[in-house]
This record gives structure tokens, sequence and C-alpha cells, in this order.
């Protein structure tokens, strides 16, 4: 069997380009023991694919030839393992592909909710990055200001609901008017400073009055210097990406570390969601009660096609997308009584 795959034809040096990309035709061979044959439905889009070109991160790092890695919700179509039938829908480590053969150790079933894009978006790792990194790293207490930056964006657009949910006064950092109108207007924030405002610092200090006693970033750079000089003594910070620093070679900032968080007393704590998985349950509890009573509005940002992966990971670099951006690459599954 073959399928049509995306690889790394080379690796970037500055901004990610469509010609640091190749797609190629590439063998599929039979499930091994252990293994199982994936049909790709929908493939998350994420900016910390750029940082897996620079290196080993959490994971290994991405070299050229390889084929593009990502996380994805696939159908099983053959199984060579004891607890993946076909049919079975999961999610899990996979590649820019049509059909992929993968370990089944490490695929998780998904539970059965409906559109399936939900399960990439509020229910996935945006959702739940947004809830673990908040509620156990954040530590939220109602009234206090919680800001977040990349407000709009997949985590961003959901750690701003939440926060809310809980009865905190929340600020949004984004780029351009129109976004920050949309993150006001739509997600309900108190407020939100567009980074792109030469006033930008000025403006952030008139948005947060009080300080700030939790800031959830996810861009780095110039904006988390900003953000430290308006937090409260002892507050919160959440590291949760730097998307700012990914698709460049020249980093800038913070350089007012470690300056603030020892005048201040910070805390500044990195994660990734997989630290929290024995939270899965509480989390999908949590983010479901919200969405059915409205706190929480589902934003999605879906494109079609896998040809168009490359150009939706560049857009998503640029700050393109409204909510959780992924990729369509196959239909869904017919439902049968």
């Amino acid at each position: 069997m073959k399928t049509t795959e995306i690889a790394i034809a080379e690796l970037p040096k500055g901004p990610l380009t469509p010609g640091h990309f190749t797609t190629r035709e590439a063998d599929l061979p039979a499930p091994a023991a252990g293994e199982v044959l994936l049909r790709t439905i929908l493939i998350s889009i994420d900016a910390a694919a750029r940082a897996w070109m620079q290196g080993a991160t959490y994971r290994a790092p991405v070299n050229a030839g390889d084929a593009m890695p990502c996380y994805a919700l696939s159908e099983v179509v053959k199984s060579n393992a004891p607890d993946l039938a076909p049919g079975d829908l999961v999610v899990g480590e996979t590649v820019w592909a049509g059909h992929a053969v993968r370990p089944a150790k490490g695929l998780e079933r998904v539970p059965p909710i409906r559109p399936l894009t939900h399960l990439m978006s509020v229910y996935g790792i945006a959702g739940k990055t947004a809830f673990h990194g908040l509620i156990h790293v954040g530590r939220p207490v109602a009234g206090e200001t919680v800001l977040v930056s990349a407000a709009a964006g997949a985590v961003g657009c959901y750690v701003g609901q939440i926060a809310k949910a809980m009865g905190c006064r929340v600020v949004g950092v984004a780029g351009g008017p129109e976004k920050c109108a949309y993150v006001t207007e739509e997600l309900g924030f108190d407020a939100c400073v567009d980074y792109r405002d030469p006033g930008m610092f000025k403006a952030l200090r008139q948005a947060c009055p009080d300080g700030v006693d939790i800031y959830f970033d996810n861009v780095g750079g110039p904006v988390l210097e900003a953000a430290l000089f308006v937090m409260n003594e002892r507050g919160r910070v959440v590291c949760c990406g730097a998307v700012s620093q990914y698709d460049t070679d020249s980093a800038k900032g913070p350089r007012n570390l470690p300056g603030m968080v020892v005048v201040k007393r910070l805390r500044m704590e990195g994660f990734i969601v997989m630290d929290f998985a024995r939270e899965e349950a509480t989390a999908q509890r949590a983010l479901e009660h919200w969405v059915g009573t409205g706190q929480i509005k589902v934003i999605e940002d879906v494109v079609e096609g896998l040809e168009n992966a490359p150009a939706a990971l560049i857009g998503l670099l640029a700050g393109e997308n409204r909510g959780k951006r992924m990729v369509r690459v196959g239909a869904d599954p017919v439902i049968t009584a």
C-alpha cells in the first residue's frame, strides 16, 4: 500500500516557507505485531512543530528528510494489536500523511463526541493545555487578574474563558485591532491589548490598573518582558509556549530576567499537557460543563486538505488563525446504527 506524505525538504534558517517541505509517495508496510494502520482524519497544527525543527525539545528533533510529525485523530484500518480494532477512533503521534503505520502503544481511543473537531480543540490538547496550565500551574482565585497572550489563539482563547468562568478579571494580548475586538466582544475578555501598538506597554498598564496576578504566556519575547513589569508581588507566570521565538534565528528578550522574578518574588513554571495525564477525566468533565453552560465558546479553524498543511502551519506562525487550527485530511467515518 502507498500513501501521500509531506516531509521536511530542508531545515529552515529563519522564517518557514513552503519550500522547506516536499510531498512524496511512501510505501506502507503491513502492521507488525503491536502496530496498526491508521487513516488520518484531522491533523493538529501547532506552533511547537516549528520549534521541533530547531533541535530536541520535549521530543526528538525533526531532521531533513523526515515525514513531518504531528498529533492527529485517526481511524484504525487494520490492527495487529490486541487492544485496538478496525473502526476505532484514536488520537496520538503520527505524521503528515493520508495513512500511517504506528505502534498501538501511545494511541488513545477517543470518547463518543461529535463533531470530531471538538476532540482536537476544546476537548483536545488545546483545551486541556489551557485547563491544566491555568488550574494546576496558575492556581487562579476569583477576583484575581489574569493576563493571556495569543488570546485569540488555540490555547489562549480557552484560558481566558476558563478564567472568566472562575470569576477572574481577564485581559488578553493579541495582534491588531480586529483581533482585540474579537477577544473582548466574542470571547468575553474584559480588555485586550494590541502587541503591535507602539504604546503597548502604556495600554497594558491601563488595562491592568490593579496589576496582574497570573500571566499565561504563549509567546515569550517582548510581550513576556512587558508582562513581568506589571505583575503583582508573588504573581504566577505560566510558561506554555514562546511562539514569537520559534520562526526566527534571533530571539529577543526578555531582558528583565531574573531581575523582576527576584524583586517581585514571582513564580515562573513551564509545563506540557502530558504532565497532567492523571487529571484528564477532571479536565474533560469541567470543559464539558463550561461548554454546556455556554461559558466556553468552541473556537475552531479547519483547513481542508493535506496539501495545505504547510501553508496552515506557516499561517499559524504569522497569527492568522482564530482558535484551534487543524487540517482535515480524511472524511469522518460513517456512523452506523
